[in-house]
C-alpha cells in the first residue's frame, strides 16, 4: 500500500493487532514489522541524524530547530522518504500514529515548561516598551498581512486552495509566541540581556492575546464550523481555564509553601506536576480544544524558581527537551513533500512572508524611536519577534487536520518556518553585541571617588561559607556618617534545564527572624552587619537565579543600575579546614572572567582561607583585622592600595603596605605616578600607629617570588592589584598561572603551596573601552547615585618605613 498517511490522504491502514514486540531475528521475524522495535529505530534515526545536522549547522549560526525540522525533511517523502528508497522500510504508514503518539507527549511538557518560565505579571501587567511594542507590531502586522493577501489573491493567479490558505498564512506572521523568543533567547545567551529582555516581555503580551484568538480559532475548527459547537467548545474553555487559575492556582501555591528550601525537590512533588499536566492536556480534548491548551495554562499557575519551578523543569530538559520534543519537529517534517511545491505557489508565499517579516521589524524600530531603544537594537528585537517555531508547526498542523491546508501549502509553511529562522538566528548573533551592554560612561573605582561620597560594594555570595570573611571586609571597609557604604548583595543560585533567569529583589527589613532557607540566612547576617553600623550602612539583597553561563549578565547589569564602585566575586575553589582543595566551580570560574571583561565598575576576587584559621568578626571591635597590600605599581594596584587605604582608617583595622622594587631601575618619569600615591597614603597615615610601610628590592621574577613566600603568616586578608605591566620584575612567573583571572601575583598568593592563611582580594581597576564608550556618549544617562570614596583622612600618623637592600635569594 502506497504510504500516504505521511502526505495527509485519509485512508485505513491494517495491521496485525499482536505484532507489538519481536523475540529476536533468530526466529526469522523481521523487527521492523513489529511497533516497539520499529519505533526504536525510528527515535533513535530521528535523535542522530538532528544532533549531527546541529553541530553541521552550528559553525553557520542556525538554530537547533533548523537542524531538528531539516532531520525530519530528510527522512520525509522528499528525501529518504520516497517508497523507492527507505520509505516503506524505516517510516511505513502504520508506524505514524505511534511516532506522532510519542511526539505529542514531548510537546505536552514542552508546552508546561513554557508556562512555567511565563511571567503572569507581565502578561497581565506588562511594561510601557513592551505594551507598546507587543499591540503595535501585532496589529500593523496583521493588517498589512491580511491586505496583502487580498491584494495577492485579486490580482496573481495562484490555486483555489492557496487563495483559500493565504490570508491564514499571512495572519499567522503577526504571532510572536513566547516559546519561539524563550527557546531562542536561551540558546544565542541572550535571556538575561536587555534586548533579551524587552523581546520576552514584549512575546509574553503577544502570548496572552495569541491564546485568546488560539482558544477561539481551536473551537472553531475542532466543532467543524458550527456556530452552536463553537460557543459551546469556547465557553468551555474559559470556564476550564478560570477553574485553573482561580482553584488549582491556590492549590499549588499551597504546596510550595510545604516543599523545604535548599533540599533536592521530592518524588511525589514532581508526580504532581507530572500527573496534573497530563490531566490537563485531557481536559483541554474533552472541552473541544487543542491539547495544547491546559499543559499551558497548568503550567502558568506552578511558580517559576525554585523550589518548585527551576527543579521540575530540570527534570524535564534531557528526556523532552532533547528527545520527544525534536521528535515533535522531525514528524513535521516527515509530512513535508517539497514535491508537491509549485514555483508559482513558491514566490508567493516567499513574498507575502518576507514582507511580513519586513513590516514587522519596521514597526518595532520606529515604535522604539519613541521608546528611547537603539536603532541596532531595535533591528536585533524585530528580528527577535520574527522567530519561528514550535508554536507555528502546532498552528499549521492544526490547519492541515482541520482542511484548511493541503499538502502544498503546509510544506511551504514549514519551508518558511526553516527559512526565517534560517535568516534570522545569524543576523541576531552578527548584530548583537554584548559587551556594548555595560560601558559606563564615568569613573566607578576607588581610586577616582570623590573625597567623603557614598562607596557602593556588591558583592556576590555563592556559599555561606563565605560570609564571615565578607562581613569583615564590609565592617574593614570602614562605613562613617561623612562617608557611608552601601553594600548589594547578589546570592548567586544556579538555575538548572532551560528556565529562565530572574533576579529577585529582596525586601529591606531590620528585623531579624529565624528561617531554615540558606538565603534568609545570609540575608540576616548581612542585616546584622547593617544594625551595627545603623547610621552609615545600607544593604540591598538581590537572588541571582540563573545559568551560570549566563549570569555575568545579571551581575554587570545590576552593577551599572546601582552605580557600584566595586564588585566582589567568589573564587572557584573551596578550602578545606586542612588546608587542601575541597572543592572546584568550573562555572564560577568562567562566570568571573566573563565579569572581569565586561564589569563597569572595579572588580575583585575574594579567595576566602577564612575556614583554615576560623574568621573572628570584627564587629564590635571583637578583634584586630590584619590586612596587607603588595604593591608593585599599575592601576590595577593603585586601586588595591587605595581599598588598603580606606580600610586602615578603621579602628582594629592593622595595614602593611609592602612595595616591591627592581634592583638598578630607578626611572622617576615612570615610578612617578606611583610614588605619589604612596607618599600620599603614607602623609594620610602619619602618626598612625597601626600602619606599617615597607619597600623590598627584588632582581627578577624568581627574586619576587621568594620574596612573597617569606611573608611572615600574621595577615587576615591580603590585596593585590590583577595585572602589572610586563618588566623583568614579573619576568618568568606567567608560565606558572594556573588561574589566569587571578593574575601572576594572585595566583602565587591563592596557590595551596603559598602556605599562607590569609584570605586574598585580587582586584581589577574598572576598563574603559574608549572605542565603546564613544558609541553611547549621545545617549543620555541618568546616575542616581554617586559611588566616591576618599581613602585620606586628617588623622595624623606616624610611619614605619623598612628596607631590604641585600635580599638573600
Amino acid at each position: 500500500m502506497p504510504n500516504e498517511v505521511s502526505v495527509g490522504n485519509k485512508f485505513i491502514v491494517c495491521q496485525y493487532k499482536d505484532n507489538i514486540a519481536t523475540f529476536g531475528a533468530w526466529i526469522n521475524r523481521n523487527p521492523l514489522n513489529y511497533s516497539v522495535p520499529l519505533v526504536l529505530l525510528q527515535l533513535s534515526a530521528i535523535s542522530i541524524v538532528s544532533l549531527f545536522l546541529e553541530v553541521c549547522l552550528q559553525p553557520l549560526g542556525q538554530s537547533s530547530i533548523v537542524a531538528q525540522i531539516l532531520g525530519g525533511i530528510l527522512f520525509g517523502p522528499s528525501v529518504l522518504g520516497r517508497e523507492d528508497i527507505m520509505g516503506t522500510t524505516l517510516f511505513p504508514a502504520r508506524s505514524i500514529m505511534t511516532l506522532e503518539t510519542a511526539a505529542t507527549f514531548g510537546i505536552v511538557f514542552f508546552l508546561f515548561a513554557i508556562g512555567v518560565r511565563t511571567d503572569t505579571r507581565m502578561m497581565v501587567r506588562p511594561g510601557r516598551k513592551a505594551l507598546i511594542l507587543g499591540l503595535s507590531t501585532m496589529f500593523f502586522t496583521f493588517l498589512f498581512s491580511i491586505s496583502l493577501a487580498t491584494v495577492l489573491k485579486s490580482y496573481v493567479r495562484m490555486d483555489d486552495s492557496l487563495a483559500f490558505a493565504l490570508p491564514f498564512l499571512g495572519a499567522s506572521q503577526s504571532i510572536t509566541a513566547f516559546s519561539n523568543v524563550s527557546c531562542l533567547l536561551v540558546e544565542l545567551k541572550m535571556a538575561s540581556s536587555d534586548v533579551g529582555r524587552i523581546a520576552g516581555s514584549t512575546a509574553m503580551l503577544c502570548e496572552f492575546i495569541s491564546t485568546a484568538l488560539l482558544i477561539v480559532v481551536a473551537g472553531v475548527l475542532q466543532s467543524g464550523f458550527d456556530p452552536m459547537k463553537s460557543a459551546c467548545s469556547i465557553s468551555s474553555a474559559m470556564l476550564f481555564v478560570a477553574v485553573i487559575i482561580y482553584i488549582v492556582g491556590p492549590v499549588v501555591n499551597r504546596i510550595v509553601r510545604k516543599i523545604p528550601t535548599g533540599k533536592p525537590l521530592q518524588e511525589q512533588f514532581v508526580f504532581f506536576c507530572f500527573s496534573c499536566t497530563l490531566l490537563a492536556a485531557f481536559v483541554s480534548e474533552i472541552v473541544g480544544q487543542h491539547f495544547m491548551l491546559g499543559p499551558l495554562a497548568f503550567g502558568l499557575v506552578v511558580p517559576d524558581g525554585p523550589p518548585l519551578g527551576a527543579p521540575v523543569i530540570s527534570k524535564l530538559d534531557w528526556p523532552i527537551g532533547k528527545f520527544l520534543y525534536p521528535t515533535f519537529l522531525t514528524t513535521s517534517g516527515l509530512k513535508t513533500n517539497i514535491y508537491k511545491i509549485h514555483l508559482r505557489s513558491l514566490w508567493i508565499v516567499s513574498t507575502l512572508i518576507l514582507l511580513c517579516c519586513l513590516i514587522k521589524i519596521g514597526v518595532v524600530v520606529l515604535a522604539s524611536r519613541f521608546l528611547n531603544i537603539y536603532f541596532q537594537d531595535s533591528v536585533v528585537i524585530g528580528l527577535i519577534m520574527n522567530g519561528k517555531g514550535i508554536c507555528e508547526l502546532i498552528m499549521f498542523n492544526m490547519w492541515r487536520n482541520g482542511g484548511v491546508l493541503t499538502d502544498e501549502e503546509f510544506a511551504l509553511s514549514v519551508i518558511s518556518v526553516i527559512g526565517v529562522t534560517a535568516i534570522v538566528t545569524p543576523l541576531i548573533r552578527l548584530l548583537h553585541d554584548p559587551s556594548r551592554r555595560h560601558v559606563q560612561l564615568k569613573r566607578r573605582t576607588i581610586q577616582h571617588s570623590k573625597h567623603d561620597a557614598e562607596l557602593r560594594i556588591l558583592v556576590c555570595i555563592k556559599e555561606q561559607d563565605n560570609l564571615p570573611c565578607i562581613i569583615n571586609i564590609l565592617e574593614a571597609s570602614d562605613a562613617r556618617e561623612e562617608s557611608p557604604i552601601a553594600v548589594i548583595a547578589v546570592l548567586l543560585e544556579e538555575l538548572g534545564g532551560r528556565a529562565t533567569n530572574m533576579l529577585l529583589a529582596h525586601q529591606s527589613t531590620r528585623i531579624l527572624q529565624p528561617t531554615d532557607s540558606k538565603s534568609d540566612h545570609i540575608i540576616s547576617a548581612l542585616n546584622q552587619y547593617e544594625l551595627c553600623n545603623e547610621s552609615c550602612v545600607t544593604v540591598q539583597a538581590f537572588s541571582a537565579i540563573s545559568h551560570f553561563q549566563t549570569v555575568h549578565d545579571d551581575i554587570c547589569r545590576l552593577a551599572l543600575d546601582q552605580n557600584a564602585t566595586i564588585l566582589i566575586l567568589p573564587f572557584h575553589k573551596h578550602w578545606e579546614i586542612d588546608g587542601s582543595i575541597g572543592s572546584v566551580n568550573r562555572s564560577v570560574q568562567n562566570m568571573n572572567i566573563k565579569v572581569l571583561d565586561s564589569a563597569p565598575c572595579s572588580v575583585g576576587i575574594l579567595v576566602d582561607r577564612g575556614i583554615l584559621t576560623g574568621s573572628l568578626s570584627i564587629l564590635n571591635n571583637q578583634a584586630i583585622y590584619r590586612v596587607a597590600v603588595i604593591y608593585i605599581g599599575g592601576p590595577d594596584d593603585a586601586e588595591s592600595l587605595c581599598y588598603g587605604a580606606r580600610m586602615g582608617r578603621h579602628t582594629n583595622v592593622t595595614l602593611t603596605i609592602i612595595r616591591f622594587l627592581l634592583y638598578g631601575y630607578d626611572s622617576a618619569r615612570d615610578r612617578k605616578q606611583d610614588n605619589s600615591l604612596i607618599d600620599e597614603v603614607r602623609q594620610a597615615n602619619m602618626g598612625n600607629q597601626n600602619f606599617i610601610y615597607q619597600e623590598q628590592v627584588v632582581k627578577d621574577g624568581v627574586g619576587l617570588a621568594a620574596c612573597l613566600r617569606s611573608i611572615d603568616n600574621c595577615f587576615d586578608l591580603l590585596l593585590v592589584g590583577r595585572n602589572h605591566q610586563a618588566s623583568q620584575i614579573m619576568m618568568g612567573l606567567g608560565a606558572w598561572s594556573e588561574c589566569p583571572e587571578l593574575g601572576v601575583i594572585g595566583d602565587i598568593l591563592s596557590s595551596p603551596d603559598f602556605g599562607s592563611t590569609a584570605s586574598v582580594l585580587v582586584v581589577q581597576q574598572q576598563r574603559l573601552h574608549i572605542d565603546k564608550l564613544k558609541n553611547r556618549m549621545m545617549r543620555p544617562v541618568v546616575i542616581s547615585h554617586e559611588s566616591v570614596h576618599d581613602y585620606t583622612s586628617g588623622r595624623s600618623v606616624a610611619v614605619s618605613v623598612t628596607s631590604e637592600r641585600d635580599p638573600k635569594w
